[in-house]
């Protein structure tokens, strides 16, 4: 690789308020942390600062109210080394927010706040030209923005990459359609297909109905994709760990496929790259902040893949 590749990165940027617990609860109460922290975040955003540790040059394009919690944003992603001239302060908006708890297998509890104001949908990208853009990555959290950016990506043959998580039925609706690669979690493939598909075969509905790389990403079961010259699906295991935060997982997941996929990696090395990292991540408390720079990547795929 001679030079980093450039990626732009849209949607969500959060602040997460993120506190360690023994279990998650379930009753009203009071339950004390053993742990905890307070960090820009967000789908995008995580997936922005996971790709800059990947080694990307990344800007990203979100939208946030021009209170002191924007400020905290903006200043916690360009620490990261991202880019954040895009970023949109709104006046009288208010930033977004979530309260998230992790139990100490892993697993969390996610409550977000998303001021309607702040997430008006754009009148124009960011900027006229997208091709000094290597590769487009959006998730669902500001359809909107996505649905522009995933259009212009597409218009001028630059990869667009869908994050399509939990989302209303007709948001990933609206967005499937436009993009040329789609990395779709579990939860997001069973509301357009159905719980009862299972994963593979969500994935083999999915490609069915749109001309675009299909993936679904089911965690430590690993992911599926869909290969079009074999006409059948595919599967990449995932490395065996023991999880301590899969917090931002999946956004970590998607910066690293996006880093891949812009870098021009087979597909299945990608998809391996991805997992690698992701699993990294699920090692360390803190959401996005557990996110592996490239050599430790590496010797994750290494380790796992040898042959790789």
């Amino acid at each position: 690789m001679n030079s980093p590749v450039k990626l732009l990165s849209v949607g969500a940027l959060t602040l997460d308020t993120i506190l360690r617990v023994d279990t998650l609860p379930t009753r009203q109460g009071k339950f004390i942390a053993s742990d905890g922290v307070q960090i820009a975040s967000g789908m995008a955003s995580s997936a922005a600062c996971a790709a800059r540790r990947l080694g990307a040059d990344v800007s990203l394009w979100a939208s946030a109210g021009d209170d002191s919690v924007g400020d905290q944003l903006v200043a916690g992603i360009e620490a990261e080394g991202v880019d954040c001239s895009f970023v949109r302060r709104v006046s009288g908006a208010r930033s977004a927010l979530s309260a998230i708890l992790v139990d100490t297998h892993g697993e969390r509890i996610i409550v977000p706040f998303y001021d309607k104001l702040a997430q008006a949908d754009p009148e124009a990208l960011p900027t006229q030209d997208l091709t000094a853009f290597d590769a487009v990555l959006v998730d669902v959290r500001w359809p909107g923005a996505a649905t522009v950016a995933l259009a212009a990506a597409r218009a001028i043959g630059r990869p667009a990459i869908l994050d399509a998580d939990t989302a209303p039925r007709d948001v990933l609706e609206r967005l499937f359609p436009l993009a040329s690669h789609v990395v779709a979690s579990e939860p997001a493939a069973f509301i357009l297909c159905g719980e009862e598909q299972g994963p593979q075969r969500a994935c083999e509905a999915l490609a069915g109905r749109i001309d675009a790389f299909v993936a679904v990403t089911g965690g430590a079961a690993g992911s599926w994709w869909f290969d079009r010259s074999a006409g059948s699906v595919r599967h990449v295991a995932a490395p065996r760990i023991k999880a301590v935060d899969t917090l931002a997982a999946g956004d970590v997941f998607h910066g690293a496929f996006a880093v891949g996929l812009a870098e021009a990696m087979p597909i299945e090395r990608t998809l391996r790259f991805a997992s690698a990292a992701a699993a990294l991540k699920c090692l360390r408390f803190g959401g996005r902040l557990g996110a592996p720079d490239r050599a430790e990547t590496l010797a994750m795929m290494a380790a796992h893949w040898p042959a790789d």
